[in-house]
C-alpha cells in the first residue's frame, strides 16, 4: 500500500456515517484527490468496500486503520469490524452477507463483471478536485458518454442551469434558450435532466449541437423520470451522463438531491431560472453563492409559486439575467467554441470534423490522455477538443481510464 489518500483541507466536514468525531478520511494506493494513480488492484479494492451499504469515508478510514490491508479485512472476522466505534452488531451483520454475497476471491467476480469500467475514483488523475473538496465527497463517479469532456469538467470548463420541475411556460422557454446559447458559445451545459427546467436546458444544448452534461440521481442503467428515456439516450450520445450511484443501487429520493452538490462542483458558474422556496435547485444555488462562483437568476412572475425562491434571491441582490446573449457576453467564448468566436448570434450547425492527423498518430492502437499530453506537448484542456469531435466522427472510441482507441 502507498502514501495516504487525504483530502485537501482535511476530512469532509459532512463525511461522518457514524465514526468518532476528527476520523481522518486517509487511504493507502495514492497521493491526494484527483492527483494519483491507483493500480488496478487498489481500484478494485475500493470500488468493493464502497459499495457496502454502511460504509462511506469515515468507517473505511476506520477499517484502513485497524487492518492496513483491504484484503485482509476482507478475511477478518466480524466481530473486529462490530468492535469499532460506531459499527455494531447491525452494521457487522450486513458486511458479513456483503462479503457472502461476494465469496472469497471478490475481484475476480469485478474484473468479470467490468465494474471497474467507466468510474472514476478519487484515486484516478482525473477525479475532479472539486469533489474531493465537498463536504460530502462521491465514493465513485460512474460515467457514460464522450470521455473527452472529463478535462474541461477537471477545471470546471462548464456552466450549471437549474430550476423546479414544474416551471411556468416563460421558466420552461428561458432554460431552452439559455441552454441553446451557452451551446453555441461552446459552454458544455451541466443539469439534472429531471423534469421541467432541466430537461429543457438538455434540450436547448443538443437543438445547438452542444455537449450537455446530465449528473444523475439514479444508477446510469435506471432512467427518471421514465418518459426522459429518449432525451437521456441523446444526452449519452453527444454529452456525458455521470452519476455516483453505481449499477443496481437503490433509487432513493435523497439521492436525488444529493446531486445538487455534484452539478456545482462541476461548474464554474450556476444560472437559477426558476424555483419555489424549498427546492433543491435553490440548494444548488446557495452551494455556489458560498463557493464565490457566479450566480445568475431569472426573475419571473412574482405572483407564481413555482418562483418564489429564485425571486426572493433577486431580492437578496443575486445577478439579474433577462437574455441568454447577456449571459453569453459575460461568459465570453466557451471551451469548445468554434475558433474566433465571439459572440454567437443564432443557431449554427456543427462545422465538419477536420482531419487531426497527428492525434491519431499519437493515439496509435491506443494511448491515455496522460500519454498524449506528454507526446504533443499540448495540455489536456486543449487535447479535449480535439478527442472530442474524433470521437463524434466516429474515428476514436472513449475506453475506460481516459484513454482512446481508434476504431
Amino acid at each position: 500500500m502507498g502514501a495516504l489518500l487525504q483530502f485537501p483541507g482535511g476530512a469532509p466536514a459532512g463525511a461522518s456515517d457514524g465514526a468518532p468525531a476528527g476520523a481522518s478520511n486517509g487511504f493507502s494506493d495514492g497521493g491526494p484527490v484527483g492527483q494519483g494513480a491507483w493500480p488496478e488492484q487498489s481500484r478494485l479494492w475500493w470500488l468493493l468496500w464502497s459499495g457496502c451499504p454502511g460504509l462511506g469515508w469515515s468507517r473505511l478510514a476506520q477499517i484502513q486503520a485497524l487492518f492496513g490491508s483491504w484484503a485482509e479485512a476482507w478475511q477478518a472476522p466480524i466481530g473486529l469490524f462490530e468492535a469499532l466505534p460506531g459499527f455494531g452488531p447491525r452494521l457487522g451483520q450486513r458486511l458479513g452477507h456483503y462479503r457472502e454475497r461476494w465469496g472469497p476471491q471478490p475481484l475476480d467476480q469485478l474484473r468479470r463483471k467490468g465494474v471497474a469500467r467507466r468510474v472514476l475514483l478519487p484515486g484516478d488523475r482525473p477525479f475532479p478536485r472539486s469533489m474531493g473538496e465537498l463536504e460530502r465527497p462521491p465514493m465513485a463517479l460512474y460515467w457514460h458518454g464522450q470521455g473527452s469532456l472529463w478535462p474541461l469538467l477537471q477545471r470546471r470548463r462548464a456552466i450549471a442551469v437549474v430550476g423546479t420541475r414544474h416551471p411556468s411556460l416563460h421558466g420552461q422557454s428561458m432554460a431552452h434558450a439559455i441552454g441553446a446559447a451557452l451551446a453555441r458559445a461552446g459552454w458544455p451545459v451541466v443539469s439534472g435532466l429531471a423534469e421541467g427546467i432541466d430537461g429543457a436546458a438538455h434540450r436547448g444544448c443538443l437543438a445547438a449541437g452542444g455537449r450537455p452534461v446530465a449528473v444523475l440521481g439514479t444508477p446510469l442503467e435506471r432512467v427518471y423520470p421514465r418518459h426522459h428515456a429518449e432525451l437521456q439516450r441523446q444526452v449519452g450520445v453527444s454529452g456525458l451522463l455521470v452519476s455516483e450511484q453505481g449499477p443496481g443501487a437503490p433509487v432513493k429520493a435523497g439521492h436525488f438531491a444529493a446531486r445538487n452538490r455534484l452539478q456545482v462542483a462541476l461548474a464554474s458558474g450556476v444560472v437559477l431560472v426558476e424555483c419555489p422556496l424549498k427546492s433543491g435547485a435553490l440548494l444548488s444555488a446557495e452551494l455556489a453563492w458560498r463557493e464565490q462562483l457566479p450566480l445568475w437568476v431569472v426573475p419571473a412572475d412574482a405572483g407564481k409559486a413555482s418562483a418564489a425562491g429564485s425571486n426572493r434571491l433577486l431580492a437578496q441582490g443575486r445577478s439579474v439575467l433577462l437574455d441568454p446573449a447577456d449571459l453569453i457576453r459575460q461568459l465570453g467564448p466557451g471551451p469548445l467554441a468554434a475558433p474566433g468566436l465571439a459572440e454567437p448570434a443564432g443557431p449554427r450547425r456543427l462545422a465538419a470534423v477536420r482531419p487531426d492527423p497527428e492525434l491519431m498518430v499519437a493515439v496509435g492502437q491506443g494511448a491515455s490522455l496522460e500519454q498524449l499530453c506528454l507526446a504533443l506537448d499540448q495540455p489536456a484542456a486543449t487535447l479535449a477538443s480535439r478527442l472530442l469531435q474524433l470521437e463524434l466522427a466516429g474515428e476514436l472510441r472513449a475506453e475506460p481510464g481516459l484513454c482512446w482507441s481508434p476504431l
